[in-house]
């Protein structure tokens, strides 16, 4: 038995985020995701705090449920599991992501964190505390002038079952290790909180083979989340945990333990689901306004200047983990999670049809899939090609097997530029529409 949970993402009250964020659409796209657990996200916004009180209930302990009569209507043809059933079986999780931005050993840092909590009550507590110390009205993820590691002071001595987390560890403006306002060790940021440091997330442009090459974090999981800012997005990555959903507290044992776990413990954490990093949009180095993107041998070639604008390169989280890794690529600790790469089905079938992903074409061969095996991870990562071909395109069928195959190229992202996928080259294209053309 096992579940799959989604940790990280941000509600309507968050800039640059969908108004559709809100509750009943979280529980309605989190069934079509195949995302059991998914994290509320911005409980320090009093809006979306309150909210989260009202619409919620308690299920097992520390996880919560959408309440029956606010649950969404679904409608233009969507058919999911626990439709019409009291509960939809989703669970919430209060979660939410801090930027502190604060100076420390004569640098600007800029570090997100995310704080997992137990309860309501903390929470409150919680909220109470940093609105003393910033505007938690302003954004979904405030902005705080305050020291990561002061962050985890207030934050535990509040409550020990609450967990930080540091947050896309590698992005290269908000991160722990990024490249323009990070640090070069946990150490250097979390000083002697640093032991209180369990889990890291890894972020869309790195997986955990890239962040096994650094030997300082071999004791710490590794977790990894959509970090979603709209309602399609949510699994896009994930954590799968093994045993049934017994609360809170199970979970947060499982990142504590890591790959330490005794088989006596409840839930383990068995696998993660990654993007591919390349198609992250931090992979690379470069400059987008330029439109020069460089591998990190490039960028030395290039001393981290851009050729066009000879200004300094933004260094993306492949450059950084080479510079601070001390292991060779492919190293590794002896015991690690296991991981797989996947591509969001929706992007699988606008690279099939060769069409733009937001297509009513697209949309619609999606919904159809969906409402025929259930939910989305269940398509990308179980269903034989052979029943997969008894309902899709046998180009779509084809491109998912590809996926899972790892049989794809994808054009690195670089300074805010997500990657671009490519499941079938130019030749196998002109092949595939002289078949459509003969049917």
């Amino acid at each position: 038995m096992s579940f799959i949970a989604d940790l990280h993402i941000h509600s309507k009250y968050s800039r640059a985020t969908s108004k559709e964020m809100d509750l009943e659409n979280l529980d309605k796209w989190a069934r079509i995701k195949g995302v059991d657990i998914l994290g509320t996200g911005d409980f320090t916004h009093p809006a979306w705090f309150k909210e989260l009180k009202s619409k919620l209930e308690p299920v097992e302990p520390g996880l919560f449920k959408l309440r029956k009569v606010n649950k969404i209507k679904l409608n233009n043809g969507w058919h999911l599991p626990n439709d019409n059933a009291e509960s939809s079986g989703v669970r919430f999780m209060l979660t939410s992501e801090i930027s502190c931005i604060y100076k420390k050993r004569g640098k600007t840092r800029k570090v997100h964190v995310m704080i997992f909590a137990p309860s309501f009550a903390a929470v409150e507590k919680i909220n109470a505390h940093l609105g003393w110390i910033g505007n938690l009205k302003a954004d979904g993820r405030p902005i705080l002038g305050l020291d990561a590691k002061e962050l985890a002071k207030i934050v535990l001595d509040i409550s020990s079952e609450a967990m930080i987390v540091p947050a896309h560890i590698w992005t290269p403006h908000f991160s722990v290790f990024g490249s323009e306002s990070g640090f070069n060790s946990l150490k250097d940021c979390f000083d002697e909180y640093t032991c209180y440091i369990y889990a890291l997330e890894t972020g869309l442009s790195s997986d955990p083979a890239m962040n096994w090459r650094l030997s300082e974090i071999d004791n710490i999981s590794l977790i990894s989340n959509s970090d979603s800012h709209s309602p399609s997005r949510i699994g896009r990555e994930a954590n799968i945990f093994e045993g049934k959903i017994e609360g809170y507290k199970p979970i947060m044992e499982a990142l504590r333990l890591g790959v330490k776990a005794p088989s006596s413990v409840r839930n383990r954490l068995a696998k993660t689901i990654e993007f591919f990093p390349e198609e992250g949009k931090y992979h690379y180095d470069g400059h987008r306004n330029c439109k020069i993107s460089f591998s990190p041998e490039e960028t030395k070639k290039h001393k981290g200047i851009c050729p066009v604008c000879k200004k300094k390169l933004t260094i993306g989280v492949l450059s950084r983990v080479y510079s601070l890794a001390d292991r060779p690529i492919g190293g590794q600790p002896a015991r690690v999670v296991p991981f797989t790469c996947l591509i969001p089905l929706e992007e699988i079938i606008a690279d099939s049809f060769n069409v733009g992903a937001g297509t009513k074409k697209v949309e619609a061969a999606y919904q159809d899939l969906i409402n025929r095996f259930g939910n989305e991870f269940k398509i990308l990562t179980e269903l034989p090609k052979e029943e997969l071909l008894r309902v899709a395109k046998p180009e779509v069928a084809e491109a998912i097997m590809r996926v899972r195959e790892g049989k794809v190229k994808i054009h690195p992202g670089y300074d805010g530029e997500y990657g671009k996928v490519e499941i079938y080259n130019e030749e196998e294209r002109k092949h595939l529409n002289k078949q459509k053309a003969l049917f």
